[in-house]
């Protein structure tokens, strides 16, 4: 064949493959052109005949939520204030005055559930249980625990002003602190020091250690080995570690509290439909394996907190008390949109098992199936409806900072300033007494009644009854003591 009539031919072979191929491209687009009209089309008729206006943005925002939702409860799209916020949460990190805050139904006010110490909060005497009557004079009647938080955070160094109703008390007090850099913990202990800093020993007889860990952030790791290293100082001889629920975080939070007491062997592997698997392995520097451990779970203990209990529990490192975990095992990458100012939280991949066995609770999945993290036999302690919330808020009431830090006391520096104000006090009540109108008895008991029926009430701390059983930890304890033994008699025999 001539060379000419060869280069005809190729060039017809060229353009007939383009041409299909361009002809197959066709149709998904000619597809998703047909989708974005009909999405436009359904835009303007909402807009044009809705019973309230409504933005574009709105329902550009809600429609790619339930795109999302549609595919996992984990996927979700992040606008830019949401973003912020998240942030601030996987940070652990943010301007503010330190508080935790919660809303009092009676009172229809926010309340302070507990400063953190060492805050503005902590160190202005904000206290457990104050009703927030006003933020900066702004009444907070009605007002939103986002909104409070919104309002409460801010550049560190900028003052903010809160109106509060200490507990058992009829006067507000207004007090002015300056906002600062708030790390939020999330290594807590059993109980509070005197100083209210958490004590991590559980039982100084016997040296059991006692670490939570409330979800996994970035300064998860240091936290924890800040706290190894205090009970290792007070002779701790067996660790109990709380995951009980701990919704996760992190990833490579997981991955390093892993690392701390697994001397090598695979923590977690990830696989995903567009990344090649991969395997996270323990090191031996570092480690803490001195002691044995026992971890706790339960149906609310999620993601990292499950990488963690099932990396110890495959490596036989620690035994496993309470109920059957979360089990949910995919990861979620961050995508930016709109240059960073929003993103899209997306389950690319999921966890397994350094043994190989699946995290995930798939949709539909049955309680035969194999998913989470089981405690080991014999370790179960089911807990009903009833006694979770009431352990729950038992945990709350005991993690509260219950005085905060004392101010100095002004009038005890001066005893003529103390002496007049005790005077001017005693004259004020005198004169309010006086001023009073004449009511009779029955009159007076009905109004004490009432004030007795306005005292204010904390349902953390006052809802379950005192003392609180912790079933799982008493099991928990037993275990321990059990492999505290053996590591004794172990020790002597070499």
């Amino acid at each position: 064949m001539p060379r000419r009539n060869l280069y005809a031919v190729a060039l017809v072979a060229l353009v007939w493959v383009l041409c299909r191929q361009a002809t197959q491209a066709a149709k998904p687009k000619d597809e998703m052109m047909e989708m974005y009209g009909l999405f436009v089309d359904a835009v303007e008729q909402v807009e044009t005949n809705y019973v309230r206006p409504v933005s574009r943005r709105e329902l550009l925002e809600s429609a790619l939520n339930g795109m999302l939702h549609n595919l996992d409860p984990h996927s979700s799209f992040i606008n830019t204030s949401e973003w912020k916020q998240f942030r601030r949460q996987i940070e652990g990190r943010f301007g503010g005055i330190g508080i935790q805050v919660g809303f009092d139904p009676d009172f229809s006010r926010l309340k302070v559930m507990a400063p953190m110490v060492g805050t503005p909060a902590y160190d202005a005497g904000i206290l457990a249980g104050d009703i927030i009557l006003e933020i900066d004079g702004q009444t907070t009647e009605g007002m939103t625990i986002e909104k409070a938080i919104e309002v409460l955070q801010g550049g560190p160094g900028t003052p903010v002003k809160l109106t509060v109703l200490h507990e058992g008390s009829n006067s507000p007090e207004t007090l002015t602190m300056n906002r600062a850099i708030i790390d939020v913990p999330s290594v807590l202990g059993d109980h509070r020091k005197p100083d209210d800093h958490w004590d991590f020993m559980l039982d100084r007889d016997k040296k059991i250690g006692y670490i939570r860990i409330s979800s996994f952030i970035q300064n998860t790791t240091q936290e924890l080995k800040a706290a190894l290293d205090e009970l290792r100082q007070e002779g701790m001889k067996g660790l109990v570690l709380d995951l009980r629920d701990d919704p996760g975080g992190l990833l490579s939070a997981a991955v390093e509290v892993s690392d701390l007491f697994l001397e090598d062997g695979k923590i977690v592997s990830t696989k995903g439909r567009n990344s090649p698997e991969r395997i996270f392995s323990a090191h031996k520097d570092g480690t803490y394996t001195d002691f044995p451990m026992v971890v706790m779970v339960n149906e609310s203990t999620a993601s990292a907190a499950e990488i963690v209990s099932a990396a110890l529990q495959d490596h036989k490192r620690a035994a496993i008390v309470g109920q059957r975990s979360f089990g949910k095992g995919s990861v979620q990458n961050i995508l930016d949109l709109e240059d960073g100012k929003s993103v899209l939280k997306l389950t690319i991949a999921t966890y397994w098992r350094p043994s190989g066995k699946n995290i995930h609770r798939f949709k539909n999945a049955k309680e035969s199936d194999e998913w989470g993290v089981s405690p080991d036999k014999g370790l179960e302690v089911k807990l009903t409806p009833k006694e979770h919330l009431d352990w729950a808020l038992a945990r709350q009431r005991r993690d509260m900072v219950a005085f905060g830090k004392k101010k100095p006391d002004a009038a005890a520096e001066s005893p003529k300033k103390e002496a007049e104000s005790k005077k001017d006090a005693l004259k004020k009540n005198a004169d309010q007494t006086r001023a009073q109108p004449a009511t009779d008895k029955k009159a007076d008991d009905k109004k004490a009644d009432a004030s007795k029926e306005k005292k204010l009430v904390n349902p953390v701390r006052d809802h379950s009854p005192k003392p609180f059983k912790d079933l799982v930890l008493e099991k928990a304890v037993s275990v321990l003591n059990g492999k505290m033994t053996e590591a004794a008699s172990s020790a002597k025999a070499k």
